[in-house]
């Protein structure tokens, strides 16, 4: 267990044992409760004095499967607050296999210095120069860095968007076939990563140095238990190796709750045509893969790889997030307008949620129309450039909402929404406005308890129970660097006991069932204070005037919630 810190002023890199202190925490429990530690809260999020901390999960590098998950962390430009941005790919398992519990970078390095961080077989790092790199999109990048030091490297970088410091800049990283599609994209991590100097990280794969497990034998046997509950878990087990993500299109339009034409409408006419069942249909006439091994370990296949007509790669994995930000937000019904809009999203290095709300917000405003597929394409050609128009869409949908003197802007804490319409999935807006790191799509989502019946998605009642409990819950999981699509199955009774014979094999504990939540209030406190320290108060808690404005037809209800119940959600 070791932190690798890299000062990018000084240029000088120094390992360290894991203080007592952190022992025990991974992924975003790592990263939070030390940017609350570490980071001044009122500090330039684009200065010397904010930490990039990349931590992968407490599982990562492990055996247990679906567990290649890398948390990054530091305080936002996008939304002045603490943030973690998760993404799969293989570096997690990368980092995991070699020991290394986070690597930490600090300072800032001169304007124009560009720099890339070389972590080698035996877990040694090195600063070496990167301005061959400088402004290469992350397709380029990678290809480039792997020819220069071997296939056997993931790669973990940013592109010009975060060399432009934009507030939608994501992080980019490899995935199993080394393209950089996986993407940490919220919260502008892509920018405070270009803020501090560094192009990329390059992790050798098949590290032979992971962390000891206190009980390997418990361990194998507890992982049995997991992998069964996932299996049998419809959604993990059925859905999501048929169809991936986009599986949830049909489902939220159905709902009423697909935010269409920047969240004017919640159904969005044509959506079949984007839909998860038509691109599958799709996929397979044309020769892509519908059922696709995208990060390491992984025994769910949800991600696919998306081929033009002639049979050539455009983007893997098209998910439902994308599938809504690029065809719900925009009027388009168009797959392979959305499929190019997730590849140039990858190759600049944006997240495609804030960079499609963006667009959306701009349409709105009377910029260009919805329905435009071109107009889209060439929104994100102008981000990828620099231009002046680009740099205002590259900002996200607040900054666009400026531009264009437009009020209808659907967002918290400066971050867009998710696919989810806070007025047709109450409780998922509750997550919005009161989750530390902004609106959020994995924070605490409760689709899975609306399609279980145990909720009313357009009722008031056990809302915001559901929310706290489903942020609690995301919170561990997001420490132990369990991808969400498989911590599903941990609600069942026998994958969530699993789960904890997994974690006290690996650290020798002896937790019981309530130290795991207690563990994530911890995480979630830690958050808390440190986006009161810089100075976010309950007024930052709410959604935005329209939805509550504004009812959403085709159920027309706007959301429910008053300021005083919000509060209520996460005072613990």
């Amino acid at each position: 267990m070791k932190f690798i810190r890299v000062n990018m002023t000084t240029k000088q890199i120094t390992t360290q044992d894991v203080p007592k202190e952190y022992i025990g925490l991974g992924g975003r429990g790592l990263t939070s409760i030390m940017i609350n530690a570490d980071v001044p809260a009122t500090c330039d999020p684009l200065g010397p004095e904010n930490k990039l901390i990349f931590a992968p999960g407490l599982l990562s590098g492990t055996i247990v499967p679906n567990t290649s998950r890398l948390s990054i962390g530091a305080k936002s430009p996008l939304t002045g607050g603490i943030k973690e941005s998760n993404v799969g790919g293989v570096v997690a398992d990368a980092l995991g296999k070699l020991g290394i519990t986070a690597i930490i970078v600090e300072g800032q390095a001169p304007e124009g210095d560009l720099s890339l961080l070389k972590v080698d077989e035996n877990g040694d790092a090195e600063l070496l120069p990167a301005q061959d790199y400088k402004g290469m999109r992350t397709y380029a990048t990678v290809e480039k860095m792997q020819a220069a030091f071997g296939k056997d490297n993931s790669v973990t970088c940013i592109g010009p968007a975060g060399e432009y410091r934009l507030g939608v800049a994501s992080v980019q990283t490899s995935d199993v076939d080394d393209r950089p599609c996986r993407a940490a994209g919220r919260g502008g991590m892509g920018a405070v990563m270009g803020a501090k100097g560094l192009k990329a990280i390059v992790v050798a794969r098949g590290g032979k140095s992971p962390d000891a497990l206190a009980d390997p034998a418990a361990f194998r046997e507890a992982i049995k238990g997991f992998v069964k509950a996932v299996k049998e878990n419809p959604f993990s087990g059925q859905m999501l190796p048929a169809l991936g993500t986009a599986a949830v299109v049909a489902i939220a339009n159905s709902m009423g709750g697909f935010p269409s034409y920047n969240a004017t409408k919640g159904v969005l006419e044509g959506f079949e045509n984007i839909s998860g069942e038509k691109m599958a249909e799709v996929i397979k006439q044309r020769g892509g893969q519908t059922t696709h091994m995208g990060c390491a370990g992984c025994m769910i296949h949800c991600s696919n790889v998306f081929v033009d007509k002639d049979g050539k790669y455009v983007t893997s994995s098209l998910e439902y997030e994308t599938l809504w930000s690029f065809g719900g937000m925009l009027g388009i019904t168009d797959l392979d307008t959305c499929a190019r809009c997730d590849f140039l999203c990858d190759d600049i290095g944006l997240d495609t949620m804030g960079a499609g709300v963006a667009l959306g917000v701009a349409m709105d405003a009377g910029y260009k129309s919805f329905g435009d597929n071109q107009a889209a394409l060439d929104m994100l050609e102008e981000i990828g450039r620099g231009s002046e128009i680009g740099l205002v869409l590259g900002n996200g949908c607040v900054a666009v909402g400026k531009h264009f003197n437009h009020e209808r802007v659907p967002a918290v804490k400066g971050q867009s929404i998710a696919a989810y319409d806070p007025r047709a999935l109450q409780g998922n807006g509750i997550t919005y406005a009161t989750s530390p790191m902004g609106a959020d799509h994995t924070a605490g989502n409760l689709i899975g308890e609306y399609l279980g019946g145990a909720l009313n998605p357009l009722g008031k009642e056990g809302q915001v129970e559901a929310s706290r409990n489903a942020q609690i819950a995301m919170a561990m999981v997001d420490n132990a660097g369990i991808c969400l699509l498989a911590s599903f199955a941990l609600a069942d009774p026998a994958g969530g006991e699993a789960f904890l014979k997994i974690i006290n094999a690996k650290l020798g504990t002896q937790m019981g069932p309530d130290d795991g939540p207690a563990q994530a209030v911890g995480i979630l406190q830690a958050e808390l204070e440190f986006n009161r320290k810089a100075g976010l108060t309950k007024e930052d808690d709410r959604l935005p005037k329209m939805f509550y404005d504004e009812p959403l037809p085709p159920h027309n209800k706007v959301f429910l919630f008053s300021g005083e119940e919000l509060d209520e959600t996460l005072k613990f």
